[in-house]
């Protein structure tokens, strides 16, 4: 078992090549997380036990119903509108149980979301990269909001595309832009953890390539969390790579999580290797 440090605690987890050293910090956190829907009737998530490294890329894989998507989302609290959602366990930020975090508009700017539709909003490309600052304070300077976009849609690879036309509508792009225009509002707050839930399951091959090319890049300053059922795609952009099943009782458990290549090549499981292999799944 290997050892992180968190807030002078030591956490073990089920990252177990010798190769992981102390250095590596933690950002998410699962202990014991449990999660159910149609008020605990249906249990989605069943004992997860996962820690997520900081400035590390880390794919969630497996077959569809397993929960990786509703672990992503349970991340940034998007289940709290959902009726009869609940969990138990801890699931933590930055050492912070998430569940117990009063400032939702806070969490969700320090933990962004990327859909697997592209989902620009009705109104400019500034605009929808301006959206989220002027959400956060009414007193930014124009100038310093006008920075932060072109820094933006920089990080994002956009700006050479789209600069001599912020006042275009960001609806008028292509998939694989309008993907990366998402990305730019995302982190023009200056987050932490960029969630990605299948962001390229909608764009072509060359537009996937850009996408992954951007995640790389993106994840010398965020963390990053995603969700595919591209096994090319999480061998090739992740550091780390969780495999989820579902089990006797049909609720999403965590079979084996570790370093991508080992998780390709060495996997410890048998049923990695016959997910990965495409024996089942």
């Amino acid at each position: 078992m290997t050892q992180l440090q968190s807030n002078n605690n030591v956490v073990t987890q089920s990252l177990q090549d010798p190769a992981l050293t102390g250095d590596l910090q933690p950002e998410i956190e699962a202990r014991n997380f449990n999660f159910y829907y149609n008020y605990g009737h249906f249990k989605a998530l069943n004992n997860i036990n996962l820690t997520v490294p900081r400035h590390k890329i880390s794919a969630f894989i497996g077959s569809s119903g397993c929960g990786k998507s509703t672990f992503l989302r349970a991340v940034n609290r998007m289940h709290d509108r959902t009726p009869g959602a609940s969990s138990e366990g801890q699931l933590l930020f930055e050492g912070q149980d998430i569940n117990a975090i009063t400032d939702i508009t806070n969490l969700r700017k320090r933990i962004g979301m990327i859909f697997q539709q592209p989902a620009p909003f009705p109104l400019s490309i500034f605009d929808n990269v301006a959206y989220g600052m002027r959400l956060e304070a009414q007193n930014i300077p124009k100038s310093e909001i006008a920075d932060r976009v072109e820094h933006a849609l920089h990080a994002a690879a956009l700006w050479k595309e789209v600069h001599d036309k912020l006042d275009q509508s960001g609806l008028a792009l292509s998939g694989g832009q309008q993907q990366r225009l998402c990305i730019a509002r995302a982190i023009a707050v200056e987050p932490a953890v960029l969630l990605m839930d299948e962001p390229c399951a909608a764009l072509d091959p060359i537009a996937t390539l850009k996408i992954e090319d951007l995640i790389r890049e993106l994840s010398q300053n965020y963390t990053i969390l995603i969700v595919t059922h591209n096994m090319e795609q999480a061998s090739r952009v992740s550091d780390f790579t969780a495999f989820f099943t579902i089990d006797e009782n049909r609720a999403g458990t965590l079979a084996e999580y570790g370093l991508t290549k080992q998780i390709f090549t060495k996997p410890r499981d048998r049923r990695t290797e016959d997910y990965i292999t495409g024996r089942f799944g």
